[in-house]
């Protein structure tokens, strides 16, 4: 069984979410954050601020971590055990610009797209923006519908 770690990144800034659309890979089609797997060599913070920049050309600034959430799930075909750690910056340097891999969008905070994002956003995603702090689970099949899952919350 794999195991894997991954970093996820919302920026937040002026009342709006910067959310990247993936487009190709597992999850084309839909928005996320920008994050990605870390390497056996990497820091958390290596991992979180490489991928930002391989994917939408910017460097966070002044992040901070909010939640993790454990995943068992199928990653390329294979059953894995995913540590998902989510950061929310307030700021990024840089200019940002699109990748192969994702195209990088604002969305006003209170019109984000969860009809077209992964659907364990939903339940976590909106309590943290609420300056909670998310930890849990959730399993996943193939079509990366939930099967269960328990996230709880705490107060930043």
């Amino acid at each position: 069984m794999n195991k894997i770690t991954t970093t996820l990144l919302f920026i937040i800034k002026d009342n709006k979410i910067l959310l990247a659309e993936k487009l190709r890979g597992q999850g084309k089609g839909l928005y996320n954050g920008v994050g990605g797997k870390q390497q056996p060599d990497e820091s958390l913070t290596q991992c979180l601020l490489r991928e930002t920049k391989e994917e939408i050309n910017v460097l966070p600034k002044d992040y901070r971590q909010v939640a993790n959430i454990d995943f068992e799930l199928f990653y390329k075909g294979e059953f894995t055990l995913e540590k998902m750690i989510v950061f929310i910056a307030n700021d990024y340097q840089g200019t940002l610009s699109q990748s192969d891999e994702m195209r990088p969008v604002w969305f006003d905070i209170d019109k984000i797209p969860y009809e077209q994002m992964f659907a364990d956003d939903i339940l976590w995603l909106p309590q943290i923006l609420n300056n909670k702090t998310a930890s849990g689970f959730v399993k996943m099949d193939e079509k990366f519908d939930i099967i269960e899952h328990h996230i709880e919350f705490k107060d930043c």
